[in-house]
């Protein structure tokens, strides 16, 4: 395995989209090409719900592990007017679409959610439901910071709607804490979960990272067997993506040799793995896992296990909607990024402009690649259909699986491709062989996190 890991551990996307940014056509892009997008998978199906991903960018400290767009700031009087211009945004939005949308998913994210009052999150929750149509089994969640998750936040949310909670656990290690600025006790966090079931939620999540700095392998046991006794309903157990030449980012705090190795990594994840499946926990996708009881669990089951910029989702929309500063849109035929400025974003908002400076119109190609990409990152399987030849370059993509399947990481029977067990760690690579607009155009320099 030490070898395959050696092999394997390279700079590659984790495929929340595909095409992915780098590679997006941002020539043959347009605001008005990105509308006709949208407008065209709302009308195909209106009934089969929208899901929105609104991006509340403030944090008070910065956080040396995130590669997530945020404004360091302690200034909570920026939270009412940058609330009031997601809901100008939002009405662009409804305004395009000429009628009241079906809300199936909404998720809060950040940047740190829980930074905002509950009385604030509440009222930009309100006011996104009141020109809308709620699914019944619509799925609301946010992003909470155990620190400064309060019951009042909770409940606040809970009596919009939320159901479901993602706390940000990283690792419990004092050492590996200061060392990515995110010093938050086991107490806190124990705290947040026993309120949350208290309150209702009916599902609690935990976030953990293996391949953090000085993090060890006694740091990884220990974690998990703290997440252990809390049981939260899903963990998402994840590499950490070391990518320091984002610009913006805060990932400078500590050297890289400071980080553990990539056999180490791999040793980390499998411990962890063996402990959460043993504690009963169910594999879930890539690096994601639940207990039987949650319902991404059962989609995964039921084959309705989705991928999108939210991450792994229970249900599929045709039409994702992303507000806010940084957020990003999927039309399905079609992506498109806000600015990354508050103060272009307001400005573009008060003047009745959508907020896009970057977005993609996904070909043909783009449209079937994509397709077997999700398909092995949600049922680690696709079928290659002979009437897609003319399109897809299914030699190419065989040829990029044969090492694979040498090395006893996929099987190939007739058309059907699928990963073995031995294989879902290195799932990532496995997607990389299908993405012929990476293997067209190798980088010059470096645009992922390493694979393993």
């Amino acid at each position: 395995m030490c070898q395959l890991v050696q092999k394997y551990n390279v700079p590659g996307p984790r495929y929340t989209s595909y095409p992915t940014v780098p590679y997006w056509d941002l020539e043959n892009f347009s605001g008005k090409l990105w509308k006709s997008s949208v407008l065209k998978a709302f009308q195909e199906d209106p009934e089969g719900g929208v899901s929105l991903y609104i991006h509340l960018p403030y944090c008070e400290s910065m956080c040396t592990f995130c590669g997530c767009h945020k404004r360091i700031t302690k200034r909570h009087e920026l939270e009412l007017p940058y609330i009031k211009t997601v809901l100008k945004e939002w009405k662009l939005y409804r305004d395009l679409l000429g009628t009241k949308p079906l809300i199936k998913e909404l998720h809060l994210g950040g940047g740190t959610p829980t930074f905002f009052s509950p009385e604030n999150l509440k009222f930009l929750v309100v006011g996104i439901l009141r020109h809308v149509k709620k699914a019944p089994d619509a799925q609301f969640s946010f992003e909470g910071h155990p620190n400064n998750t309060t019951k009042e936040h909770l409940q606040a949310l809970f009596d919009v709607g939320f159901k479901r909670v993602c706390l940000g656990v990283q690792d419990y290690s004092p050492v590996v804490q200061k060392a990515i600025n995110r010093v938050q006790p086991f107490e806190n966090v124990k705290n947040v979960t026993a309120w949350a079931r208290e309150i209702g939620y009916t599902s609690v999540g935990h976030d953990i990272i293996y391949g953090l700095p000085f993090q060890t392998l006694e740091d990884v046991k220990q974690t998990i067997a703290k997440t252990n006794v809390l049981n939260p309903d899903r963990i998402a157990f994840y590499s950490y993506a070391h990518v320091p030449w984002l610009k913006g980012n805060g990932q400078r705090g500590f050297k890289e040799e400071n980080l553990p190795s990539s056999s180490e990594k791999k040793k980390q994840y499998e411990l962890g793995k063996k402990m959460l499946t043993d504690s009963g926990y169910k594999d879930v996708g890539m690096d994601h896992f639940a207990l039987p009881t949650d319902n991404l669990y059962s989609a995964l089951l039921n084959g309705t296990l989705h991928r999108n910029f939210m991450g792994y989702t229970p249900s599929k929309t045709k039409l994702m909607i992303g507000l806010g500063v940084s957020s990003i849109g999927d039309s399905w035929y079609g992506f498109a990024q806000n600015v990354k400025s508050i103060e272009e974003y307001e400005h573009l908002v008060e003047h009745g402009v959508l907020p896009i400076f970057r977005g993609h119109i996904l070909t043909l190609e783009d449209q079937l690649v994509r397709k077997h990409i999700l398909n092995l990152m949600c049922q680690f399987k696709t079928e290659l259909i002979p009437d897609e030849k003319e399109i897809i370059d299914f030699d190419k993509i065989i040829e990029n699986l044969s090492e694979l399947k040498s090395d006893g990481l996929v099987t190939i029977e007739a058309n059907t491709i699928e990963v073995t067990k031995k294989g879902r760690p290195f799932i990532r690579n496995i997607s990389m062989a299908f993405d012929l607009k990476l293997h067209r155009k190798k980088p010059e320099t470096r645009l992922f996190s390493m694979t393993v």
